[in-house]
């Protein structure tokens, strides 16, 4: 039995992306190329791969070799890189994971940045939440993931990401250079059940507050949409400023509570070597913002 790397590729590709046409256009090669190759895998297998079906989906032998699939080209990937990486020539393509808030807020500065700063790599994005991000990772789906609040060793620090009230511009405290939580009592509060949720929860209990938000929204736009309306307030993390629209002010809070972002690689296994080029220039361009409060 002989399995190349090129009929794994056509493979994961066809599943990745639900078809034969559109795995075509992937890879750069034709239909016929790409269809050939994973009948020659489904060959060299003795069973097929792919129910022809729109979309198309795995047998059960597809699924059992998928994290196989992924985990050999992972590896290939990661040779070739490495040897580009010490010939100076570092080039590829990195699968990052994100989180929504931080694909919204933040990659979209960070592609522009890293278009600039590094050309030679490309990032592709995949937005998901926190479950599907670990196994994206584990599994090979994604390369690397920009993270929140890792265990200590297990990703490179980007930034710390502070939590701002998020107020109408007309609000009798939008001047204020800080806004204490107690002072928004009076408002309805609204909240994203998401992972911030436990944080935003820590600052009224810090400040000995109930937390007992008037409305829980799950769409950050709808969120942002509802305290433009005069809904009531909320409380976000600096990474959503260029989020939301001009009638909306960001704020620094008391209590202080900030979360970490990171940028992590898979839990076991090599990570993708433009991973910590990606990281250092990502620091570099967050700190840059920090600073001036713009964009990178």
């Amino acid at each position: 039995m002989t399995v190349n790397l090129p009929q794994l590729r056509a493979f994961l590709a066809v599943v990745e992306a639900g078809g034969f046409s559109a795995a075509a256009v992937e890879l750069g090669m034709s239909q016929s190329a790409v269809s050939h190759a994973v009948a020659s895998l489904e060959r060299e297998l003795k069973a097929p791969l792919l129910v022809r079906a729109t979309p198309v989906r795995t047998t059960a032998l597809g699924e059992g070799i998928l994290p196989h699939a992924r985990t050999a080209l992972s590896a290939a990937r990661s040779v070739e890189e490495i040897a580009a990486e010490a010939a100076g020539t570092m080039t590829g393509t990195v699968r990052l994971a994100c989180t929504p808030t931080v694909c919204q807020g933040l990659i979209p500065e960070l592609l522009r940045h890293w278009n600039e700063a590094r050309p030679q790599v490309t990032v592709r994005v995949f937005e998901g939440d926190s479950t599907e991000i670990a196994a994206w990772l584990a599994d090979g789906v994604a390369d690397a993931a920009i993270v929140i609040d890792p265990p200590p060793g297990h990703a490179i620090h980007l930034t710390e990401d502070r939590y701002r009230a998020v107020l109408p511009r007309d609000h009798p405290l939008a001047d204020e250079p800080l806004v204490d939580i107690g002072d928004l009592e009076d408002d309805q509060f609204l909240i994203s059940p998401n992972n911030c949720e436990a944080r935003i929860r820590a600052i009224h209990s810090q400040a000995g507050l109930p937390f007992a938000p008037a409305h829980r929204v799950r769409d950050l736009a709808t969120l942002i949409s509802m305290v433009q309306a005069g809904v009531g307030v909320t409380v976000l993390s600096e990474v959503s400023r260029s989020l939301l629209p001009p009638d909306l002010v960001l704020l620094p809070l008391k209590p202080e509570m900030s979360r970490t972002l990171a940028l992590t690689g898979p839990p076991a296994g090599p990570w993708h070597p433009a991973v910590r080029t990606l990281a250092e220039s990502a620091a570099v361009c967050l700190t840059a913002r920090r600073a001036g409060g713009t964009e990178c």
